[in-house]
Order: C-alpha cells, then sequence, then structure tokens
C-alpha cells in the first residue's frame, strides 16, 4: 500500500528520534501512511528497488539530519554520503528527482549541510527549509509538524474523528383541542390563567437577558495578522510584493509573491516561527547562472503596527554581500 510520509534517516545519528516520530506520526495520520525502513522492507527485497518504490508513492519525505549526518564514515573511511548507493543519499535523491517535498527535520541542534558538502545529486537539499524538533518541546515542535503535513497526506479512516450530534430530546408543544370542543370558561375557571401569564413574563424575561447577553459580551479582537498584505512599494527583481498570511491556535503559516514581469513570481508557503513579539520564516531559491547554480535565502520578519504590517526582509546570497530592506505593508482592499 502506497505511504505518503517516508521518514529518511541515519542509525547512527538519529535512530531514537526517527523511531519516536515514526510513533507520533502514526498516531495521527494511521500506520498505512507512514514509511520507515526498519519495519517497511521485507526479507529478500532488493533495497533499492524498495526505497525507489516507496518513495515514489509518498506525498513528502522527511530527512531526519542529526549533527554528524553527514560526516558519518563507513569501515573503509569514507563518507557514506559520498557512496552512491548509500541508504540515505539514495532516498533523498529519489525524492528531489521526482519533484516530491523534502522537509529536512533537525535534531540535537544540528545545522543544515552546506550546498559544498553534498554530492550533486543532493545539492538542492541545502535550499529546501527545514523545521527543528527539540527533545524539551518535542509534543509542540511535532505538532507543528503535523499540522504542515496536512496538506500532504489526510487521516486514515482508523485516525478520523466522526461528527459528534446531540441526544437532547425534541420537546413538542402539547396537542391543541379541535374548535368545536372549545368550552366558554366559567368564572370559577379563570383564575387558572395566572400560571400562563406568569410563564409569558418568565418567558420575556429570559428573552431579554439572552438579548442583553448578546449585546454585551465581549467580542473577540479580530486577528492583527491573518488575511492579505501588499507592499505600496516593492522592490523590482523578485522583491516581496505580497503576503497571504494564515494563523491557527498554535501555527502561522505565510505565502509570499515576489515582484516580477508581467506576473509576481509565487514563493510558495512556509510554516512561521512565532515569537510573540514577530513572526519569522524563511525562502530558499536557486538561480542558474550559465553553468552554475546561485542560491539565495530570503529571512522574513514581520509584526503588526497599528493597522499596518512591518516587514523585514534579509537577503542572503552565496557569491555576494548580503541586503536588507524594511517595509510597511497594508491590507488588501
Amino acid at each position: 500500500m502506497a505511504r505518503a510520509i517516508f521518514i529518511s534517516y541515519r542509525r547512527d545519528d538519529t535512530e531514537g528520534e526517527a523511531g519516536r516520530l515514526f510513533d507520533d506520526l502514526t498516531r495521527s495520520f494511521g500506520e498505512n501512511s507512514v514509511f520507515m525502513d526498519v519495519d517497511g522492507i521485507n526479507p529478500g527485497m532488493d533495497f533499492r528497488r524498495a526505497i525507489d518504490d516507496n518513495v515514489s508513492s509518498c506525498g513528502v519525505l522527511l530527512a531526519m539530519i542529526g549533527p554528524t549526518w553527514s560526516t558519518i564514515k563507513n569501515a573503509a573511511g569514507s563518507r557514506r554520503l559520498d557512496d552512491a548507493n548509500d541508504f540515505v543519499r539514495l532516498e533523498i535523491a529519489a525524492a528531489l528527482g521526482r519533484n516530491i517535498a523534502v522537509i529536512p527535520v533537525l535534531v540535537h541542534e544540528a545545522v543544515m549541510p552546506r550546498h559544498e558538502e553534498l554530492p550533486d545529486n543532493l545539492k538542492d537539499l541545502a535550499y529546501r527549509n527545514s523545521v527543528e524538533i527539540t527533545h524539551a518541546r518535542w509534543n509542540s515542535d511535532v505538532q507543528l509538524l503535523i499540522n504542515a503535513l496536512g496538506k500532504y497526506v489526510a487521516p486514515s479512516a482508523a485516525t478520523e474523528t466522526k461528527p459528534v450530534h446531540a441526544t437532547v430530546p425534541v420537546q413538542l408543544p402539547p396537542p391543541s383541542a379541535p374548535a368545536s370542543a372549545s368550552v366558554r370558561a366559567s368564572p370559577a375557571s379563570r383564575p387558572t390563567s395566572v400560571p400562563l401569564v406568569l410563564g409569558v413574563i418568565a418567558a420575556a424575561v429570559v428573552a431579554l437577558g439572552f438579548v442583553g447577553f448578546l449585546v454585551l459580551k465581549p467580542h473577540p479582537k479580530p486577528d492583527p495578522l491573518s488575511g492579505t498584505w501588499t507592499n505600496p512599494a516593492p522592490e523590482p527583481n523578485n522583491g516581496i510584493d505580497k503576503l497571504e498570511i494564515m494563523t491557527s491556535a498554535n501555527q502561522v503559516n505565510l505565502h509570499a509573491w515576489g515582484k516580477c514581469s508581467p506576473a509576481d513570481c509565487d514563493w510558495g508557503t512556509q510554516m512561521a516561527q512565532n515569537t510573540g513579539a514577530e513572526v519569522k520564516a524563511t525562502w530558499s531559491f536557486v538561480q542558474q547562472s550559465g553553468n552554475e547554480e546561485r542560491g539565495r535565502v530570503a529571512n522574513v520578519s514581520l509584526r503588526p503596527d497599528n493597522g499596518s504590517l512591518k516587514v523585514h526582509v534579509f537577503n542572503t546570497y552565496a557569491h555576494r554581500p548580503a541586503t536588507e530592506r524594511d517595509y510597511e505593508f497594508v491590507r488588501a482592499q
């Protein structure tokens, strides 16, 4: 059965974290939606074929990266990553070659490998936006990752939550007497209408109280970030031009566009880090100049300010000095 999430890892580097993440993702998406080689490749199978088949059927690959991910050596003293048959290299190269989403997952304070540290078929990994999972914040970090993975895989039938329906009994009014059976009330029976009058008064008081509650109850303040924002003075040549911000209880996603001609360049969506004071996200780009690949990393931070949005962009490049820009975005009309 096809697996939607493929976990790639080195046993000598991140085996414990990979197993723990596998268990968390299986609980969220179901056992048929997550693949990890420990239990997924049957004895006697060609591991290259198994890796290729499983990667080709996944929607996203999680590359677990620890401090020694790129430097671990084999028995001959050569770096494993330089071996064309290295499991990790085969897995990630297969995903990159098929344009499958690859998310580097950093653990143990690992840093992203540099472009020049990677073999040719893995160099694109250096420009993929990464996430970090720490031991101290494991549950919250994994929950953010699970939220981001929702667009690549849906929960299986075993993990879906069915809607809950109310079981309060319906109160029906008593049947009315036929018109022909109506009897003029005698003076002695008229006092029995007093409870009815009191009931009507009580109902009116309750209704007025409910209306007052609706009018006077505190209303939540509008989210100062959510929505579409535009830059009145964008820089040419792919300077940031528009932002679409989507917030939930514990996550902020940023979709950005750059100023290009004739149409804006779609940077794509990134999961942002919300520090409380500001929101930060990073986009990585690969540019081809002749026979040479050149990279650009755009670090974007933003904060609301009296109805506008202060945006700071810090660009780093592989072959020229960094640049910084400050903008004031306004809400799209």
